[in-house]
C-alpha cells in the first residue's frame, strides 16, 4: 500500500483501528506512512505516548472535555481534527480561543456512505462559514466511502475509488474558487485506495484492514487467504456429532459486525478456518462457537484451529495481546495498547 501511494506522489495516513498497535504504527511509518489516523482522542493519547507525532482524528469531537483534550495534545504533536456540522465547529473554535491556540481541521464530506459526513451538496456553504470561526484553520476535506460506485454497495473497486477521488477533488476545485484554501483531499478504505490514488488532485489516502486483512476483505478479492496474516487460535473443547463441534471461541472472540450470509459478499459463517473448508464457524454465544462439519472430518478435542476472523479490526479490539511470529518461528508477545479506547 506504501508502494502504491510512492508511485502515485500521494500520502498514505494508514488507520490504526485495525490494529491499535503504537509497535504497527511505527512500522507503517517506516514503510512510508506520513502520519496516522485514529477514531478517538484516547487512541491518539496512546499513540503520543509511544513517540507518533503525526496523528488525525477522523471523527467529530464535540464534547468539552474531548476538545480540551485534543487541545493539550496539539501541543505536543501535529494533531488534525475532523468536523462535520457547525455545531462541532464552534465549540472547537471557542475552545480554541480560550485556549489561545489555532487548532488545524479537515471538514468531513457524506460522500454516499450516509454515516458521518457534511452532505456533499452543502459542503461549500458549510464551509464558508467554519472559515470565519476564530482559531480553526482549515487544511483540507476527507470522506470514507468504502465501495460504493453510484450510490450502491459494489464490487467493482476500481470504478468506486476512481469515483471517490474524482468527487472529492471536484469539491476542492469548487471550494478553492470560493476562496477556501484546501491543501488536503483525503480519500480511500482497503478496497478503493489504490484506484482513488490515481486520481490527480487527491493528495492522501487512508486504508486500514490493509495491513493484517481479513475473511472479508478476501472475499471482496482484495487478498487471497495467504495475505491474510492475523489468525485466532482456538481450541476443540467438544465433539459432541460427527457434524458439530465446539470451539472456545464465541462473540468475546470474534467480532460479530460482519454477519454471514449478508450482501454483496455472502460470507459463511462468522470466520474462515485454515485448512478445513468443510468446516463453518455457523454459530457463537458468548463462550463458545459452534462448528459445522460437512461430510468427515479428523479433529477432535483438544485439537487446535486458526481462524481467520471476518473482520480483524473488531476482533482485535476484544483481545489483550497479539503474538506477532518472528522471522525465526518464534512468537513475540505485544500488548493491544489501545484496545478499549472507546472516547
Amino acid at each position: 500500500m506504501s508502494g502504491i501511494a510512492r508511485e502515485n506522489k500521494v500520502n498514505i495516513r494508514p488507520h490504526i483501528k485495525t490494529h491499535k498497535l503504537p509497535y504497527i504504527a511505527k512500522e507503517q511509518l517506516a514503510s512510508g506512512a506520513i502520519g496516522i489516523t485514529v477514531a478517538k482522542i484516547s487512541e491518539a493519547e496512546v499513540m503520543a505516548d509511544n513517540g507518533i507525532q503525526n496523528i488525525f482524528i477522523a471523527y467529530p469531537i464535540v464534547t468539552k472535555e474531548k476538545i480540551q483534550k485534543a487541545i493539550e495534545l496539539s501541543k505536543r504533536v501535529k494533531l488534525i481534527l475532523g468536523v462535520d456540522s457547525l455545531v462541532g465547529a464552534k465549540r472547537l473554535s471557542e475552545l480554541a480561543v480560550e485556549n489561545n491556540i489555532t487548532l488545524e481541521i479537515r471538514l468531513e464530506v457524506d460522500s454516499g456512505l450516509e454515516r458521518t459526513g457534511i452532505p456533499y451538496e452543502n459542503v461549500k456553504d458549510i464551509a464558508k462559514e467554519i472559515s470565519t470561526y476564530r482559531n480553526l484553520e482549515i487544511s483540507g476535506i476527507y470522506t470514507f466511502r468504502g465501495p460504493v460506485l453510484n450510490g450502491s454497495p459494489t464490487l467493482n473497486f476500481v470504478e468506486a475509488g476512481i469515483e471517490e477521488g474524482e468527487m472529492m477533488v471536484k469539491l476542492a476545485d469548487q471550494l478553492r474558487k470560493a476562496g477556501l484554501s484546501i491543501d488536503d483531499v483525503s480519500v480511500g478504505s482497503t478496497s478503493t485506495s489504490a484506484s482513488a490514488a490515481t486520481v490527480p488532485g487527491v493528495t492522501e489516502i487512508r486504508p486500514g484492514t490493509y495491513v493484517f486483512y481479513d475473511a472479508m476483505q478476501e472475499k471482496y478479492g482484495c487478498c487471497t487467504e495467504e495475505e491474510c496474516a492475523a489468525v485466532v487460535k482456538v481450541t476443540v473443547i467438544s465433539r459432541p456429532t460427527k457434524n458439530r463441534a465446539i470451539i472456545d471461541g464465541g462473540s468475546k472472540t470474534f467480532a460479530t459486525d460482519v454477519q454471514p450470509n449478508q450482501a454483496p459478499i455472502y460470507l459463511k459463517g462468522f470466520g474462515k478456518v485454515v485448512g478445513h473448508p468443510n468446516i463453518i464457524l455457523e454459530r457463537l454465544t458468548e463462550e463458545h462457537g459452534m462448528l459445522h462439519i460437512e461430510g468427515d472430518s479428523p479433529i477432535e478435542v483438544g485439537d487446535t484451529l486458526e481462524i481467520i476472523p471476518n473482520h480483524i479490526c473488531t476482533t482485535i479490539n476484544l483481545h489483550n495481546f497479539i503474538f506477532m511470529k518472528e522471522k525465526d518461528n518464534t512468537f513475540e508477545r505485544y500488548e493491544v495498547l489501545a484496545r478499549g479506547k472507546l472516547q
